[in-house]
């Protein structure tokens, strides 16, 4: 017996897993560590004294690292379960990739720093780098989802070796930073939401009125987006039969790009359009919880929302994973981007063994933090930033 007869899914299935697995991943980035980047970019604003500012950033001193697992293992799924993905993304984006991760260094360094001299000035000067350090990578991967959205500037040789004809300020172009909006406008919102459910007011009633704001600004971004999406942005459509089970060798097939093709899916599929609907009805729900001062049920929505905002994309790319703007035949799909079976079963089973520890020891230390962090709580812990 072949060790292909050893796997109980086939390789169309397997595929199809860990395209999910994917979304799963980044969602649960977006989720988990977008609160600390919400409430980094909010840091400056919603507390104007030095014990206001030490409040809202030991919110998620204890959580930051954890919550940024999420983004690891986004990559990691990346490089194993996709390869040419990883090679593609992570070589034409590599100069986005490098200010998302200088953004995110400032994060450590800011919290470790911020405390370290009484110097208002210093503090001052951590407190814009925590801001930055949490507008940034929300900002750049709305960004990124944007310019996949519109294809990406590569291509593969015959013999399958990708080249990216790209630049730096090439992704920055309207439709892309419009994306760019809605991700950060989106963070900004789930980022109060925490704070008004883990801070006393006044900064609890600060982030109050700014999620407020940003769960507007959100949806009229989105609904922006998605005219734009509709109207002006030139979808991607197979025009060629794909072989589900075949080869992973992107150039077996022909694509087609044509305006609001980006919208087929939902026609053929019209169960997806739970995405746009959970985004839509998430945000909506948070902003008007905020306002009756349910923080804790205005979380939970904000996550419905990000969730739904997120699968909209990934709903309307599907097959697509990343979008070829120089030779649409060269885009890579869910069926001719991936690993092989065996690569692909081993990791769905080491993931079905690790996830649940992951999550049984998260849940746990949200446990062992519940409640609000005060000024007395400062002081009486040594270890607070």
């Amino acid at each position: 017996m072949s060790a292909m007869e050893l796997i109980p899914l086939d390789y169309p299935t397997l595929r199809l897993i860990w395209w999910l697995l994917l979304g799963v991943l980044l969602i649960g980035f977006a989720v988990m560590d977008g609160f600390d980047l919400g409430t980094g970019t909010l840091l400056p604003f919603v507390a104007r004294t030095d014990d206001e500012r030490r409040i809202v950033v030991n919110t998620v001193g204890p959580v930051w690292e954890g919550n940024q697992v999420w983004l690891i293992l986004g990559g990691g799924a990346i490089f194993a379960a996709w390869p040419p993905l990883y090679a593609v993304s992570f070589s034409g984006f590599y100069l986005a990739m490098f200010l998302l991760l200088a953004a995110l260094i400032l994060r450590p360094v800011g919290f470790k720093f911020r405390s370290k001299v009484g110097d208002s000035r210093w503090r001052t000067f951590w407190d814009w780098g925590l801001f930055v350090g949490g507008a940034v990578p929300a900002l750049i991967t709305g960004v990124a989802v944007g310019n996949v959205l519109l294809g990406v500037p590569f291509y593969f040789s015959d013999d399958l070796r990708p080249f990216y004809d790209g630049g730096l300020l090439g992704l920055l172009n309207p439709f892309a930073l419009l994306c760019g909006l809605v991700s950060l406008s989106m963070l900004i919102l789930h980022g109060a939401t925490w704070l008004s459910f883990k801070t006393e007011a006044p900064v609890a009633e600060r982030a109050r009125r700014y999620g407020s704001f940003a769960a507007l600004a959100t949806l009229a971004l989105f609904a922006l987006a998605g005219l734009a999406v509709a109207y002006w942005v030139e979808g991607y459509v197979l025009v060629s039969q794909v072989v589900q089970d075949g080869p992973s060798n992107p150039l077996r097939k022909e694509v087609a790009t044509v305006v609001g093709g980006w919208l087929s899916n939902y026609d053929a599929y019209p169960w997806m359009l739970t995405g746009p609907i959970l985004g839509f009805g998430g945000v909506a729900l948070a902003g008007l919880l905020l306002l009756v001062r349910r923080p804790l049920l205005a979380f939970f929505a904000s996550a419905l929302g990000i969730f739904g905002i997120i699968s909209t994309a990934g709903l309307s790319l599907f097959p697509f994973l990343l979008p070829s703007s120089q030779d649409p035949r060269s885009s890579l799909t869910v069926w001719d981007a991936s690993s092989s079976p065996m690569t692909l079963w081993v990791m769905l089973i080491a993931t079905l063994f690790f996830m649940p520890i992951i999550l049984a020891y998260t849940a746990w230390v949200y446990r062992i933090i519940a409640g609000k962090v005060t000024t007395r709580d400062l002081d009486s812990n040594v270890n607070a930033y």
